[in-house]
């Protein structure tokens, strides 16, 4: 349903593909303001003329800490405020332990791990301007992985140890930040998807799409709008009671591994 008070407004990375566009879709659907933010284009033609007016687009490389605070610096002289952060942008790593180098593990952390904290830091910085409503002055949602459960090994598209290794930090940062700004009334929360049909998975063999499906409860891979919903429902006022938790999207894959 959309907002019925004035809308809200989120920075959301990774918005030129995957879960990232599926929450950029689903946030502007509900009513919400959108900062996109990639380090790629962002393309518009399927966004109609009414949601693109509570749209804008920021070339954001989140590894960078000038640049994750240029992205809160837009959106704010855009539409005055940020409510709340989904950050799905991530690069990933097939390479096994063999093919694995220092270069590609660090590149691997670089954006996925201390990118992660540098953009939910320029967030939280503008949400502590915020005034407690509720309780609350907004909320940041990263992205976990399945993987963590599963411990790729990498090849044929699959995530390997460094790409494994990056979101198994995002626990430790959700709990970290959980902890630190929850003086602020910031709640940060994460998304652990399970294999979804994305960039990332574009790769997989017809043996490993199938095999997804035999080890979920739902019989199928997830699909970008599967997590880029939960991810929004985190954000939104409805998760107002739910602080420093990953929640498993994954069609019951938990139940098959």
């Amino acid at each position: 349903m959309p907002l019925t008070s004035a809308p809200k407004t989120a920075i959301v990375t990774g918005a030129a593909s995957g879960i990232g566009a599926a929450s950029v879709r689903v946030l502007l659907e509900k009513g919400w303001n959108v900062c996109g933010c990639d380090i790629d284009a962002i393309a518009t033609a399927d966004i109609g003329a009414e949601a693109m007016q509570r749209f804008v687009a920021h070339k954001t490389d989140v590894a960078d800490a000038a640049s994750c605070r240029d992205a809160v610096r837009r959106t704010i002289a855009k539409f005055g405020r940020v409510d709340g952060l989904i950050h799905m942008a991530a690069v990933h790593s097939t390479k096994t332990w063999r093919e694995l180098d220092a270069a590609e593990f660090n590149r691997t952390l670089s954006i996925n791990v201390t990118g992660s904290f540098l953009i939910s830091q320029a967030v939280a910085e503008a949400l502590c301007d915020n005034p407690v409503q509720e309780n609350d002055r907004g909320a940041i949602v990263l992205a976990c992985s399945g993987s963590i459960a599963s411990s790729g090994v990498g090849g044929e598209g699959r995530g390997g140890t460094a790409y494994v290794s990056s979101k198994a930090a995002i626990i430790g940062l959700v709990r970290g930040l959980s902890r630190s700004l929850a003086p602020e009334r910031i709640r940060v929360n994460a998304v652990s998807p399970g294999s979804t049909e994305t960039s990332m998975t574009a790769h997989y063999s017809q043996d490993a799409i199938r095999k997804v499906g035999e080890r979920a409860l739902a019989g199928r891979m997830g699909k970008a709008d599967d997590i880029a919903d939960v991810a929004a429902f985190l954000l939104s006022d409805e998760a107002r009671y739910v602080w420093g938790e990953i929640v498993n999207v994954n069609g019951g894959a938990t139940f098959g591994l």
